[in-house]
């Protein structure tokens, strides 16, 4: 999988106008966390979207956490890790974390917000 690193709070502006184009995917990420290696592995295995019209953007909370923060603020969700966001037009449209992520949910809401 290639991912988009997500480092600064900056690139939040440049993530949400993408949105108006197509899905964006933000999956944010405990290098720490079983729970979260795992569900990392399980997307990366299941994503079968194309990258160049759905991005997916990491974000290592641990390194980033205000970037975290951040993306909790800017798009209203609670902040949970791992935790996998699918944006469009500026809104959530798909927010999961631990064992609930699902790559293929993610895909379907992606998806339906495009056809």
């Amino acid at each position: 999988m290639n991912w988009l690193e997500l480092n600064s709070e900056s690139e939040l502006s440049e993530i949400e106008k993408i949105s108006f184009a197509h899905p964006v995917v933000v999956f944010k990420h405990s290098t720490r966390c079983p729970v979260s290696v795992f569900a990392k592995k399980t997307f990366e295995r299941e994503w079968k979207m194309p990258q160049d019209e759905f991005p997916v953007y990491l974000l290592d909370l641990l390194s980033f956490r205000s970037v975290s923060n951040a993306v909790a603020e800017k798009f209203n969700v609670i902040h949970q890790s791992p935790q996998l966001i699918v944006l469009q037009n500026g809104k959530v449209i798909y927010a999961e974390s631990h064992e609930a992520i699902s790559a293929n949910d993610a895909a379907k809401a992606a998806s339906a917000t495009v056809s």
